[in-house]
């Protein structure tokens, strides 16, 4: 029986294809012909915000700082000075094609001036007759339920600062319902009445100038 020459051929070739097997073992950071790509991330150690009572210093928690799996080295834009007021804080890390990952901290050195100051109470914002109430919790330190005197912001509660003189503010942070919350263009009067403005920002409230009384 006389077998063709072709299909011998093909069955060579069948055979030689079906023992071949891929080999995995691709140069260190490729995949193939695809070189692996590690991203940075950067995760504060310590609290996001840090209230700096006089008489202390602040002391720098660090960051961690990783790239595949493994410590990589960072940058740190901003100082923290010895003057009341708000600093922030922020470390930066990268990989080798340029992609980076930062992460924040604010730190807050609250003056020797605002010993007697006591800023709780109940406030009213005129816009809306919506009450925003202030506890205070340490020297210079305040909870402020509903800061934005919106309808809608009870339950809401940030933390404000009185850092020196009649100055306050809501420095950065993170809020579980709104994300990151702020405040800006902050003044306070002792009056009589008592009466504050700032704009709050947060999630839907908005740019706009907030005043209340007390």
């Amino acid at each position: 029986m006389k077998i063709s020459t072709k299909i011998l051929f093909f069955i060579g070739m069948a055979t030689m294809l079906s023992c071949h097997k891929d080999n995995f073992n691709y140069p260190a950071g490729t995949v193939g012909i695809s070189k692996i790509v590690f991203f940075p991330t950067v995760a504060l150690k310590g609290n996001a915000l840090i209230i700096i009572q006089p008489g202390s210093s602040f002391t720098e928690p660090g960051v961690d700082a990783q790239l595949g799996g493994k410590a990589t080295t960072f940058t740190t834009t901003g100082t923290v000075g010895t003057a009341p007021g708000v600093y922030i804080l922020t470390y930066t890390a990268a990989n080798p094609q340029g992609y980076t990952a930062s992460a924040s901290r604010t730190v807050v050195i609250i003056g020797n001036d605002v010993g007697t100051n006591d800023f709780s109470g109940t406030y009213t914002r005129a816009a809306t007759g919506v009450s925003s109430t202030w506890t205070k919790t340490a020297n210079g330190v305040y909870t402020v339920e509903n800061p934005g005197g919106a309808a809608v912001g009870a339950g809401l509660t940030v933390v404000a600062v009185n850092y020196t003189g009649n100055k306050i503010t809501i420095p950065t942070q993170n809020s579980p319902d709104y994300g990151p919350v702020s405040s800006a263009n902050e003044t306070y009067s002792t009056g009589p009445p008592a009466h504050y403005s700032w704009v709050f920002f947060a999630g839907g409230y908005g740019t706009g100038l907030r005043t209340f009384s007390k």
